[in-house]
């Protein structure tokens, strides 16, 4: 039997009995894991991860009789001088070809990257349906200084500004190394989009902000093993609300889809866009998630799908183990019933 798209629980970053067995007791079969900015299970002080750790990370994940279906993002440390063209950059190309090549010889087939150097930016978190707590994103905000997290500043950066034509071609100069490395060890390469799509923050240039820089980077190292983790979250944040049922979403959906280019899935959406939106729980975005399913499905993608961030329920644990429970349910269902009544 043909492998179909099927669901995984993500967006933790280590294997404990209690996310393993929440894991199996939500009924998915595999797991992928988020590693920023570091994680217990792999030590990082080397600068890349050994085998020896990977392959016990694997292990333990395959006695819960789950699946490891990729890592997301190496701790950003590993590769910021990369990002940035440092001094350092050929030192950790390096070493990331190190830890591609530990990941293959450990049978994990996907490793998740994203090429924002100064992360992922939000600023204060809003109230979502029935005073759930979700994230945010507004550009005034930002120019009034109001950012939440996961930044850093300039002066981490070599107090400089980097444009997104230097953003890209330090990410074509990376690729074009890692890559080769990937196709030998089996494993592939998926790119997350920036997250907010912006063309800049913080004086940083950013590349993966519009569908065409994907496009342009896809043929700038043309490769089997490179893709996207498509973020739908991300995607949704580019378009303009007013569209229809977030067209653009779906139509970015089929085009990458259909060239086998979607790796994995971050199943998330938002309502508003660029440059002011917030998240919020499957299925009240700007995006259509039953043609998105639907999409995919004719497309043929039978990789994974993952909640990614997911709304504060009330009574939540720490990691949001409600929210991920009702997400994750909720893909489930549209999954399953796409993949059997179409």
């Amino acid at each position: 039997m043909s492998q179909q798209m099927r669901v995984a629980l993500g967006q933790y970053y280590s294997a404990t009995d209690e996310y393993l067995t929440f894991a199996k007791q939500l009924g998915v079969t595999g797991v992928q894991f988020n590693m920023i900015p570091k994680t217990p299970d792999l030590p990082d002080e080397k600068g890349y991860w050994q085998l020896d750790d990977l392959k016990r990370l694997k292990q333990k994940v395959n006695d819960y009789d789950l699946n490891l279906e990729a890592i997301e993002n190496v701790p950003h440390h590993f590769y910021r001088g990369a990002m940035l063209a440092t001094e350092k950059r050929d030192e950790q190309i390096e070493n990331y070809q190190r830890t591609v090549r530990n990941m293959g010889k450990a049978g994990i087939p996907i490793l998740g990257i994203n090429w924002m150097p100064n992360s992922v930016w939000r600023t204060p978190r809003k109230v979502g349906r029935g005073g759930a707590i979700v994230t945010s994103f507004d550009m005034a905000e930002v120019e009034a200084g109001n950012v939440v997290g996961g930044y850093v500043t300039l002066e981490e950066a070599e107090n400089r500004e980097y444009t997104e034509a230097e953003m890209f071609d330090n990410y074509v100069y990376f690729m074009e190394r890692v890559l080769p490395v990937a196709e030998e060890s089996n494993v592939k390469i998926a790119i997350h989009p920036d997250d907010p799509p912006v063309e800049s923050l913080g004086g940083i240039g950013r590349v993966f902000y519009k569908p065409e820089n994907f496009k342009k980077a896809l043929d700038a190292v043309p490769s089997p093993n490179h893709g996207l983790d498509f973020c739908m979250g991300c995607f949704s944040e580019m378009y303009y609300a007013d569209k229809d049922n977030n067209q653009g979403v779906l139509d970015a959906l089929r085009e990458f889809g259909s060239q086998g280019k979607i790796f994995y899935i971050h199943f998330r959406d938002v309502q508003g866009c660029v440059p002011s939106f917030q998240e919020c729980f499957p299925g009240e975005g700007n995006v259509d998630v039953v043609q998105a399913i639907k999409t995919l499905k004719e497309v043929g993608f039978t990789g994974f799908l993952i909640d990614d961030h997911v709304p504060e329920m009330i009574g939540d644990s720490e990691w949001r183990h409600r929210g991920h429970a009702y997400s994750t349910g909720y893909i489930m269902a549209l999954v399953k019933a796409v993949n059997e009544l179409t």
